[in-house]
């Protein structure tokens, strides 16, 4: 598995990558959205930008679980961390426009959590 915390891991690089380097690049996703919280993350942040009490909050997780699966998101590409030049400091996250494109994915998942589950 990749390192998600490397800064040079994107997913953009999929779309004309070779087909074992495409296959890697959905198992890579497909392991983050398996990670604990983060589908409650991507749900919180479809809603539009939300700062870290916020998601905390909304999503019930742990401040530390939160932390990491906001990194890791962040190092994928999914999530954009905005910070705001304020006193005290104010930090929003934000989904990227390829995250928001697994919103018919994750919409296809409580469909089928709602008949299955």
């Amino acid at each position: 598995m990749r390192n998600w915390y490397s800064p040079t891991l994107r997913y953009t690089g999929c779309v004309n990558a070779p087909l074992n380097d495409y296959y890697d690049c959905i198992e890579d996703a497909l392991s983050l959205l398996g990670r604990q919280g983060s589908y409650r993350v991507l749900r919180a942040l479809l809603e539009g930008p939300k700062r870290f009490g916020e998601l905390l909050v909304e999503t019930q997780l742990l401040p530390r679980t939160l932390s990491l699966r906001l990194k890791e998101m962040d190092a994928a590409g999914w999530v954009e961390r905005q910070q705001f030049a304020e006193v005290p400091p104010r930090v929003e996250y934000r989904m990227t426009e390829s995250a928001k494109a697994l919103k018919p994915l994750l919409s296809a998942v409580e469909d089928w959590g709602r008949r299955c589950g």
